[in-house]
């Protein structure tokens, strides 16, 4: 028998040691999550992504009562870019989460349908995006979405 390894770095740090545009990108997560469409869970989850012309895009999870209908704020906002900016990359994108009154004390992680999309973003644009997860207590940071997905389905297994 043969045994796999694999490890993920994260970056984990407070807020006030994000760099002045990851505060801006976390913020912009923040706003989004005041007009998210949620209101099965009450689970309000924003994202914002930093395009590679400095500009800022944002989106938020949206439910439907016919629950595999609703989509997630991570691909409501890539899906967005990429339409709106088909040639621009994502640089970055953070996800923040609204529950009960307040953010979440523990960092959002993507599901893995979203993990795919960021990594399929990825690798449509050649270049590795920084994923921001935000938690009041702490924000961690990945240098890729393939760290989120180290064993991932790709073109490469269509051909």
């Amino acid at each position: 028998m043969k045994e796999i390894n694999l490890a993920t770095k994260i970056a984990v740090y407070p807020l006030v040691e994000c760099s002045e545009m990851e505060k801006k990108l976390i913020e912009a997560a923040k706003e989004a999550t005041k007009k998210a469409y949620v209101p099965y869970s009450g689970f309000r989850v924003g994202a914002a992504v930093l395009l590679d012309n400095g500009e800022i895009l944002s989106g938020n999870n949206q439910e439907n009562a016919a629950y595999p209908s609703g989509l997630c704020a991570e691909r409501t906002t890539v899906f967005f870019a990429n339409a709106t900016y088909p040639d621009r990359k994502i640089e970055a994108i953070a996800v923040v989460a609204w529950h009960k009154g307040h953010f979440t004390n523990d960092v959002i992680t993507p599901c893995g349908g979203c993990r795919q999309v960021l990594l399929e973003t990825e690798k449509r644009f050649n270049a590795p995006m920084k994923i921001l997860m935000y938690g009041n207590e702490t924000v961690y940071m990945l240098e890729s979405a393939k760290d989120l997905l180290p064993l991932s389905f790709g073109d490469e297994m269509l051909k």
